[in-house]
């Protein structure tokens, strides 16, 4: 049986624990992905009580096996940027092609109070079931690191 539960504070963060679900993320999102500790600071993020700062997790269970896994992080931003960004999502690979993404993805949609926003690189298979999801390309993001002085 498949259940996708939604995880609002960190205490609520059991089966699996953070670690886990930090491992699963950086596993399962392969070359798409960040670092452990990068993973980790986003999930703190979402568990934030501070203004502006927020969002929350979802986990996917596929007959009681973590199979999927989404973290959403709220902008505080809403009516210029959208409020939420979807910033990562990953299915365990053997459980891929199966419609698990995309049932996570809808679930995170509906619990958003606003619109969402998410980055995807154009090489990622992902891409297009964003795209079926609606989600649209409005322009190229670019950056600018310190690094580069």
């Amino acid at each position: 049986m498949l259940e996708i539960r939604k995880i609002e504070k960190l205490d609520e963060l059991t089966n699996p624990n953070k670690s886990e679900l930090v491992d699963f993320l950086h596993t399962h999102l392969d070359r798409f992905g960040d670092s452990k500790e990068a993973i980790e600071k986003c999930i703190d993020y979402s568990f934030s009580d501070e203004p502006g700062k927020g969002g929350f997790v979802l986990v996917e269970h596929l007959d009681n096996k973590l199979v999927g896994a989404l973290v959403i992080n709220d902008t505080g931003m809403g009516g210029y940027i959208p409020e939420h960004v979807l910033v990562y999502v990953a299915v365990d690979a053997t459980y891929r092609n199966k419609g698990l993404g995309r049932k996570i993805v809808e679930k995170a949609i509906e619990h958003c109070d606003g619109n969402v926003k998410l980055h995807v690189e154009y090489d990622n298979p992902a891409k297009r079931l964003y795209e079926r999801l609606g989600f649209t390309n409005k322009y190229a993001e670019m950056r600018y690191t310190q690094d580069n002085k």
